[in-house]
């Protein structure tokens, strides 16, 4: 079992992008007499500010019209000579980040003349054309929309609310999203919300009772499925969010029997409010060429800070093993934070600010994405330093007085997050590029919590994914210690130890495993491959058929099953199953082999062919589709192919034979 336990952080990840407009720019020529809303000021609040301050907007009020521009005026003066709007925390160079929204000195000093002048409309003439909000998808009707099952109540008041909410995903085949976009349902009630993709419908199985009606929480836990498939993108919503559309090479995998987890934090505004949040997805038939992975920076055990400390401070640093590209960069901290910084030092020893706040705010936080991906070479080590203020004289104190504070997902408590998102540099050996920077940063966890299950569970993934199975099992065994009625680390212990050569203790912890939990179908399947092996057909087919009534479009067991009818000799519904595995993935290695074996037989070299082809497009090493291959040359009597798919072979076999 290759899966990595995913860690879904959702404290609050929101981002901060506005809508594109294109009206042309402010323009203020020498020696104007007079600065005017339709000449001067309309365009710097289409730019920057009506992305929010629009009718039914997060905004307080309207800024799309001469009237409320010279209502607001002297406001809009106030918060951009203090610079507290347009929102935007990292100070340094303007252009760092994409989509950066200070304004210029001469925009705050253009708005400040107009509003000391008077604040003019000027000529009609001069006028932009505004940009339009509306409430239709932005990006045109989605290829699929999911939504919650029920709307959720929200009292009058209260504290805030965190749920998650599993969207199943009714998808037959996988997909790939370039573009998706959240519509909460009820802007004012929604603080923010984050989408996550839980692989292998992991929440909704521990909560078969419960899901539908929203699972309490802010941070949850999922499983990433059978494939090394760490957290990559940052999907998020908050009130001034546009469509997420993602890099043209770097969308984002849906399988058939995903999930997709909402997590929403819900504010009470007054009076009673129910919300209802629908996604919107867009597709793409290009597949990733490349694949991002979220690392994180913490060092939430350190934070106890006494009350009236307004400058106790915590750091974390990671050291990279191999070269990135940093994407994007997300801090996070509560109602005490200060001062953010995160740095890298390169092994020159040569300092790089990847991010500085000097005034920390939860209310404007957000995901910053580099204008330019930043190279980080391997071995640079990031850095993160986070100072909090805890005492009176903070104005976001939610105590007062002040009170100790530690670690927590309540927003009376805090958190010291840096998150980044980095794309491994160089060409791939035949590995995932990512896993040695998920083991870097596990093992860095590790070092600060021996038994943490998160980071024991992900390494023993990565060393099963590198042969390494005696110490896979030593920290499985550590997690099913802690947990001893975990389903899920159960059944990676028993593949591990299954594959140390012992498929009885194996087949101990596998049934143990689906009495705990019947609907985990990992279970299962593992437990049908013990029985292939021993050759029970009749037991193999009895747990693929328990796999197939919780996941009806599982691909790898429609071809395992198929693989049992043909041991059987029941040719003909083997066939049916392989096309059912095809249906569901037509890159299944397995259905495709067995597949053009079964035309082959049956005299049908030319569709036998075909399969084989699609077949050593998965995998160009297998020796057996190569020697099918000859095998069909040979019959229609073209020598030379057939010569030449021999010679692949035995070379393969060598290479094989290598120590």
């Amino acid at each position: 079992m290759m899966g990595v336990l995913r860690m879904l952080f959702i404290g609050g990840v929101v981002g901060a992008v506005a809508l594109a407009w294109d009206g042309g720019e402010s323009i203020v020529t020498a020696g104007e007499a007079t600065i005017t809303y339709n000449r001067h000021i309309a365009p710097i609040l289409y730019q920057h500010c009506t992305s929010c301050h629009h009718e039914g907007g997060s905004g307080p009020f309207s800024l799309m019209t001469y009237s409320n521009a010279r209502r607001w005026g002297t406001t809009v003066e106030r918060v951009t000579q203090a610079r507290y709007m347009p929102p935007w925390l990292p100070s340094g160079p303007h252009g760092q980040f994409a989509e950066d929204r200070r304004l210029s000195t001469e925009e705050i000093d253009l708005i400040k003349r107009w509003v000391d002048e008077g604040m003019a409309e000027g000529d009609s003439r001069d006028a932009k054309a505004p940009p339009k909000y509306t409430s239709d998808w932005q990006l045109g009707q989605p290829d699929l929309i999911v939504e919650m099952d029920a709307a959720m109540s929200v009292p009058a008041a209260g504290t805030d609310l965190f749920s998650n909410f599993i969207l199943p995903v009714p998808l037959t085949q996988s997909r790939w999203v370039r573009a998706m976009e959240i519509k909460p349902g009820t802007p004012q009630v929604v603080h923010h919300a984050n989408l996550a993709i839980d692989r292998s419908a992991s929440l909704r199985r521990t909560h078969p009772a419960d899901w539908k009606a929203g699972i309490p929480g802010m941070d949850v836990m999922v499983d990433a499925g059978e494939t090394f498939d760490p957290d990559s993108h940052f999907l998020y919503w908050k009130p001034d969010s546009s469509a997420l559309v993602e890099r043209a090479d770097l969308p984002w995998r849906l399988d058939p029997g995903n999930d997709l987890i909402l997590n929403m934090h819900l504010k009470p505004t007054g009076k009673p409010e129910t919300v209802r949040a629908r996604v919107g997805l867009y597709f793409t038939q290009t597949a990733a060429k490349q694949s991002p992975i979220l690392l994180q920076l913490e060092d939430d055990a350190g934070l106890d800070i006494p009350a009236g400390d307004k400058d106790f401070a915590v750091e974390d640093q990671l050291a990279l093993p191999a070269d990135v590209d940093l994407l994007a960069i997300y801090p996070h901290a509560h109602y005490l934070g200060k001062r953010m910084e995160g740095w890298a030092e390169g092994p020159d020893g040569q300092r790089r600010d990847l991010i500085v706040i000097e005034s920390w705010d939860i209310d404007r936080q957000a995901i910053y994405r580099y204008a330019t991906p930043m190279v980080l070479v391997a071995g640079t080590t990031i850095h993160m330093r986070y100072t909090y203020d805890n005492s009176a004289g903070n104005p976001h104190n939610p105590n007062s007085p002040p009170i100790r504070v530690k670690a927590g997902n309540r927003s009376a408590d805090e958190m010291s997050h840096l998150w980044l998102q980095v794309l491994p540099r160089g060409q791939s050996g035949g590995g995932d590029l990512r896993a040695p920077l998920l083991r870097a940063w596990m093992e860095h966890r590790l070092t600060k919590d021996s038994r943490d299950p998160i980071a024991l569970f992900n390494v023993a993934s990565l060393d099963m994914g590198q042969g390494q199975f005696q110490q896979a099992v030593a920290l499985y065994r550590k997690v099913v210690e802690a947990a001893p009625n975990d389903a899920r680390t159960m059944t990676a212990l028993a593949s591990a130890i299954n594959q140390t050569g012992d498929p009885d203790e194996a087949t101990a912890l596998l049934r143990k495993a689906i009495q705990i939990d019947g609907s985990y179908s990992d279970a299962h399947f593992d437990l049908a491959a013990i029985e292939l092996q021993r050759q029970d057909y009749a037991g193999a087919e009895k747990e693929l058929r328990a796999v197939l009534a919780l996941q009806p479009g599982d691909a790898a067991a429609h071809a395992s099953l198929g693989g049992v009818m043909l041991a059987t000799n029941r040719v003909a519904e083997a066939r049916a199953e392989f096309e059912l595995a095809l249906a569901a993935d037509a890159k299944d290695f397995a259905a495709l082999f067995n597949v053009a074996m079964i035309e082959l037989d049956a005299g049908q070299a030319d569709r036998a062919l075909e399969h084989l082809k699609a077949a050593e497009a998965v995998d160009r090493d297998d020796v057996d589709v190569h020697r099918a291959l000859a095998d069909i040359y040979t019959r229609t009597g073209a020598a030379e192919d057939a010569r030449r798919e021999q010679d692949a072979a035995r070379s393969m076999e060598k290479k094989k034979e290598k120590p």
